[in-house]
């Protein structure tokens, strides 16, 4: 039974592929804390997904997606500000992360209207 990929699992899935790839290339100094948590949190997003959808509870883990994203959106301006990540791959980023967001308030909010 082929099951169909939520389109934002899609998207997260592609979106951390090309995130891991930017995080890797950080320094060093920084592979450790900062880049290390940037890579588990939008791994915690993709499982959050994966929980939501196939949970009976979807709202709490659509809510600690929602908080995951924060968390990451945050934690990349700092390595855009530290230059770790330039201005052109911060913006690439950031935009795949405001769409996943779209899409997952989409989620959250048809939830809270049934």
């Amino acid at each position: 039974m082929a099951s169909v990929e939520l389109p934002l699992f899609v998207h997260w899935e592609r979106t951390l592929k090309d995130l891991l790839s930017r995080t890797g290339k950080f320094p060093k100094s920084v592979r450790f804390t900062l880049s290390s948590r940037i890579d588990n949190l939008a791994l915690d997003v993709l499982e959050l997904i994966v929980e939501a959808r196939y949970s009976k509870d979807k709202s709490a883990a659509l809510s600690r997606a929602s908080l995951s994203l924060e968390k990451l959106r945050v934690l990349l301006r700092i390595s855009h500000d530290e230059r770790h990540l330039d201005r052109r791959g911060f913006e690439h980023v950031a935009r795949h992360i405001d769409e996943a967001g779209r899409m997952l308030g989409g989620w959250i909010r048809s939830r809270e209207a049934r």
